[in-house]
């Protein structure tokens, strides 16, 4: 996500509430838009967060007091955005970042192949030797890490040539079953050469067949009663996916723009990732004026010519939909060009990530704009103009249910004043004592704990309360209102047209008997919408987590498509849960009947809430 915010003193609490908890890498601008600072992050939020809710050193404080913007790019793993820090450190050298006086490469891991018993070993430079080289990995220390798990999990000796030729005994290696003893006539070549090739395997990405053969000896352990036998297998096949950590970063060949548009609440937001010698350079945010009701591939057709005419322009354009007029465009930028240039939105492994990575920033970046305070003051006066309000809306709360079949119902409470979330002030409830899927009960009951408690000083009433419902929930609402003797609350209820679609939606605001209906491009009703998604999201992840811990089953039985063969399966090949939760799409995909649409709705069902 390229999120950014320029003012004289930058607002970090604005800024955080809009920040993803997803990895990616942070650069830190000043106000003449010079580069501060890069860093890398597993958490964004929780890492840039650090800045400014913790003690510094001198040093760092002077560099934060000069912030003035910060730019971030999402990452899909961490890996991913430690190798892009690293490039982008090396090419822009930033002011407060330690540079190296001297340019290393990327290190690897070494196999030699001139001798009787090969070894494993770290190499970093000149790929003269006559071995096999497996890499290249983020850091020195990833890379150390890796020959430790490798050794634990394939017995090849990892000591000097030298130290080998002269023993006359084991190491301490062979005593804690981490080498054979090859240097003296322990195994044979026979024997070693099968542990060779079962690390190559492993290191050339073909994960997949020493992980059948670990399950297949699990299970043959299992049958035969051998339970700690089988579950030391079941931790290698773990371990195993933790050790290659795919290099998405790095890989593509060439000079390549790839390009992500999306447009919700009358803005647009275009990513720009610029991919030079197979590496990521970094990414560009741009949020061109568009006129309501703009489709994507419009955006992105005009952003292009303004973009790329007149201009150096790389080899093609991998795009997240085709621009309306694309032959056209690539013709003419062929003809500037005077070579060959692709404009294509069709796209698979490598490239495919490089998409969805800029397809993820520009919808969080948009998101991060549609919240700023600049948009989101424009979104309270639409509403007050909308239903016609004596005052801006300074506090607005919103309330939705969710249950499966009525089981384990949960109500949400959300809350927006006018800087956006107030996250601190969300709050779950767990519905008791009601008729399964009675979502009337279940509001009223929410609704009555909610209020009973602020009306005895445990927090602040809203202005505006929103009902995910229609006259019937908005009713009821106010009997509990009533109820409680709650005054001066603006009750606003909405019933969602079929399949969603905005501009069908019917408003209801309580007092009143004609429903108001808003245009598609009314920042009121984007305003509406957003709250309303933010309810919704809390009360299904608040669900989930019940409907987990009370049926002690995991996340997998609640994605449709995965039934109990494929359950087994998958946590069969990742060796359990915790380690699933970890994976890629690309990895999910490879298990046997997993298909790329699948994997996504797996990865999604464990990440989809950060």
């Amino acid at each position: 996500m390229a999120s950014e915010i320029q003012t004289a003193q930058f607002d970090s609490k604005a800024f955080l509430k809009t920040l993803t908890n997803r990895p990616g890498v942070y650069r830190m601008l000043d106000g003449e838009g010079m580069l501060l600072y890069v860093g890398k992050a597993k958490n964004l939020n929780r890492r840039v967060s650090s800045y400014f809710t913790r003690s510094l050193n001198m040093r760092i404080q002077r560099m934060v007091s000069q912030i003035s913007a910060i730019e971030v790019t999402v990452t899909h793993t961490e890996s991913e955005a430690l190798i892009l820090e690293n490039t982008l450190i090396k090419s822009l050298k930033p002011r407060y970042n330690i540079l190296l006086r001297d340019d290393k490469s990327y290190p690897y891991i070494y196999l030699s192949s001139d001798q009787p018993f090969p070894h494993l070993t770290w190499h970093r430079g000149a790929k003269n030797g006559g071995g096999r080289y497996f890499g290249p990995y983020p850091n020195i220390g990833s890379m150390r890490e890796n020959l430790r798990l490798l050794q634990k999990l394939f017995p090849v000796r990892q000591c000097e040539n030298s130290f080998f030729r002269n023993r006359s005994r084991p190491c301490l290696q062979y005593q804690i079953k981490r080498c054979t003893a090859p240097c003296v006539g322990f195994i044979t070549e026979e024997d070693y050469k099968q542990d060779v090739q079962d690390a190559v395997l492993f290191l050339e990405g073909k994960a997949a067949q020493v992980i059948d053969n670990l399950i297949e000896r699990m299970e043959q352990a299992s049958a035969q009663l051998e339970f700690e036998q089988a579950a030391r297998y079941r931790d290698q096949i773990a371990v195993l996916r933790r050790i290659q950590e795919k290099q998405y970063v790095s890989g593509e060949r060439g000079d390549l723009d790839v390009l992500a548009v999306a447009v919700k609440g009358g803005m647009g937001c275009v990513q720009l990732f610029f991919i030079r010698a197979g590496r990521n350079l970094g990414n560009k945010v741009f949020f061109p004026k568009i006129p309501s009701a703009a489709e994507e591939q419009a955006v992105l057709s005009a952003f292009m010519k303004q973009y790329y005419i007149g201009k150096d322009v790389p080899l093609g354009m991998i795009v997240s939909t085709m621009p309306d007029d694309a032959e056209l465009l690539a013709n003419v930028l062929a003809e500037q060009a005077g070579r060959q240039v692709f404009v294509t939105d069709r796209v698979r492994s490598g490239r495919l990530r490089w998409l969805q990575m800029a397809q993820q920033n520009a919808r969080l970046a948009l998101d991060a704009r549609l919240a700023s305070k600049a948009g989101l003051r424009a979104q309270l006066s639409a509403l007050q103009q909308a239903l016609n309000l004596d005052e801006l809306p300074s506090r607005m709360e919103c309330f939705d249910i969710s249950h499966t079949g009525g089981e384990q119902t949960v109500a949400s409470c959300v809350v927006f004043d006018e800087q956006g979330t107030v996250k601190s002030d969300y709050r779950r409830f767990n519905i008791e004592g009601i008729t399964p899927g009675d979502d009337y009960a279940a509001m009223e009951q929410a609704l009555y704990r909610r209020y009973k408690r602020i009306q005895a000083g445990e927090g602040k009433l809203p202005d505006m309360l929103f009902i995910d419902g229609g006259k019937g929930q908005l009713s009821a609402a106010a009997l509990v209102l009533e109820e409680l003797a709650v005054q001066g609350v603006t009750l606003l209820g909405g019933a969602k047209a079929a399949g969603r679609k905005p501009g069908l939606e019917r408003l209801f605001l309580f007092g009143q008997q004609a429903p108001i209906i808003l245009p598609s491009d009314s920042p009121a009703l984007h305003l509406i919408q957003q709250i309303r998604d933010e309810a919704h999201r809390f009360a299904i992840t608040g669900h989930r987590q019940r409907r987990g811990r009370s049926r002690k089953t995991s996340m997998l039985e609640e994605i449709t498509g995965i039934g109990p063969k494929r359950r087994q399966r998958l946590l069969r090949q990742f060796g359990g849960l915790q380690e699933l939760a970890r994976a890629g799409v690309d990895d999910l995909s490879k298990v046997e009947g997993v298909s790329q649409k699948l994997a996504q709705q797996i990865y999604e069902a464990f990440h989809g809430d950060e």
